[in-house]
């Protein structure tokens, strides 16, 4: 009965860690590629290309039609899009769920790394965190600034997502992270591992703090945030830092 007990709670422990990749995907003639990775809370984006286009890509085999979301690294600040249809000009979304994580060039080719929590915001397209076929539409254009893209530089794909599960080491670290949920929220939010939090700092998305708080319970009040984005300045009191992200609708 314990080695029955045993195996299960191992099976429990790997499910609640699973991750899932699709590996490099060249993307056909645009010249990109891309990566999509996937945690039971995130996604992560890897997409390559030139570094004189912008780089689009979307959820679905239907392409750009009406509604359909959207990821466009371009000229301006802004990653999160909403399609309206073949030839027209893509809605920046109003809330913009995707953070940048790093913007590199070498030589000709730029990497974006971008990540996302799988839900996103009203209207996204809710990212699987599980093994199967992902259809993608693509495209880049002849500058970083959004417009129309020629017909050799689009198309569609299939990411295959494949398990590729914690290691032993890696789900003890994830055990331990400090993070915030639910994410987005409305009147509280809850700490996972709060007890490791010595004081928090919170930020609006300008970079102006607005206040700090100590807390002594796993939940607090953001009752008092007005709907946008912030960003949590976490001190542990170990003395490190960590960092999240908070959509307050």
């Amino acid at each position: 009965m314990k080695k029955l007990l045993l195996t299960v709670s191992i099976a429990l422990a790997n499910f609640a860690w699973a991750q899932f990749s699709s590996g490099v995907v060249n993307l056909g003639a645009t010249g990109m590629t891309v990566k999509l990775e996937t945690s039971p809370t995130l996604a992560t984006l890897t997409l390559t290309g030139s570094s004189t286009s912008y780089l689009g890509i979307g959820a679905g085999d239907s392409g750009m039609e009406a509604g359909a979301d959207g990821f466009i690294y371009n000229s301006s600040s802004n990653l999160d899009y909403s399609f309206n249809g073949i030839g027209a000009f893509p809605s920046v979304d109003a809330v913009q769920d995707w953070t940048l994580v790093s913007n590199t060039v070498s030589g000709s080719t730029r990497t974006i790394i971008a990540t996302r929590s799988l839900s996103g915001s009203a209207g996204d397209f809710v990212i699987p965190n599980a093994a199967g076929p992902l259809d993608i539409f693509f495209a880049r254009g002849g500058s970083t600034a959004i417009s129309q893209h020629s017909s050799s530089n689009r198309g569609y794909a299939t990411l295959t997502m494949t398990a590729s599960n914690l290691s032993t080491s890696e789900a003890a670290a994830e055990s331990k992270k400090v993070s915030l949920y639910p994410n987005p929220a409305k009147e509280t939010i809850s700490f996972k591992n709060f007890d490791r939090i010595k004081s928090i700092d919170i930020y609006e998305a300008a970079g102006r703090k607005i206040k700090s708080v100590q807390p002594n319970k796993e939940t607090i009040s953001i009752e008092d945030l007005k709907s946008g984005i912030y960003y949590f300045e976490i001190l542990l009191k170990d003395g490190s830092m960590s960092y999240e992200k908070l959509i307050k609708e």
